[in-house]
């Protein structure tokens, strides 16, 4: 509870002064005072997400109108990317409202919001902005994420478990993509042997996620992996199925037998 609660208090009009000496490096005639001042009245009585909210507003209430050339100033903001898969919750929470913007004003200029989403998820994380393009637009945003799956970088990587999870935690539920969870076993396939430890972990935990929508599905599916040639993680598998192995679900204790 304190760890959430000092999170919180980090959206501010300190954040609303760093945010704007970002912008005016880029963007001189930001008007900044009137921002601080919009941030600093509203945020004191709000949690988490409102105070997010509150600074994304702001932005687009202080930044040119058009979409376009405000996401431009913003994306010069972003800094350095995060070279390990440490610190995109830490030192990267300064980019959680700009994702937020992304995530409300853009649905409207897929192609350069997705991108944005791509540079914004190297340094802090955009699963939580993605996912109203998945519910909104599941065909373009699904043909972004494929090409995603071979990204040289583990981030992007593990965006595309992490956004598209049906449970994802804090965030509200979607359906599966297109409404057949085929596509989700698509996408994270080429991810059961990824290199990265911290992808993986995230496609175990959406395994697990569509373990309790689509119990028979996923255990077929994961039936025929391991029957195959195409590369796995035992462990990726095994966690996977911690809720039906918890639940005592006869098919996936017979699966893990086999896969013993």
């Amino acid at each position: 509870m304190a760890q959430s609660i000092a999170l919180k208090n980090y959206f501010n009009e300190d954040l609303a002064h760093h945010l704007s000496t970002l912008i005016v490096a880029h963007h001189p005639s930001f008007p900044a005072n009137s921002f601080i001042r919009s941030v600093e009245k509203q945020v004191t009585p709000l949690e988490l997400k409102g105070r997010v909210a509150v600074i994304s507003q702001a932005l687009r209430e202080h930044l040119p109108h058009e979409y376009p050339v405000a996401l431009s100033i913003l994306l010069n903001i972003l800094g350095p990317e995060n070279e390990t898969e440490e610190g995109m919750f830490t030192n990267g929470y300064f980019l959680m409202p700009v994702a937020h913007f992304v995530e409300v004003y853009g649905l409207n200029d897929q192609h350069q919001s997705l991108h944005a989403l791509y540079e914004i998820t190297k340094r802090h994380t955009s699963e939580y902005a993605i996912r109203p393009y998945i519910t909104n637009s599941p065909d373009q945003t699904y043909i972004v994420l494929q090409r995603w799956l071979t990204d040289s970088n583990s981030h992007v990587r593990r965006l595309v478990s992490e956004g598209t999870r049906p449970r994802l935690p804090w965030a509200k539920k979607i359906n599966v993509i297109k409404n057949d969870v085929t596509n989700h076993f698509h996408l994270l396939e080429p991810l059961l042997n990824d290199p990265s430890p911290y992808v993986r972990k995230s496609v175990a935990n959406h395994i697990n996620d569509l373990s309790k929508s689509h119990t028979e599905q996923t255990v077929n599916w994961l039936e025929t992996i391991i029957n195959g040639d195409k590369p796995y993680h035992h462990k990726i598998v095994q966690h996977g199925l911690r809720t039906l192995i918890k639940q005592k679900n006869d098919k996936a204790l017979d699966f893990l037998n086999k896969l013993m």
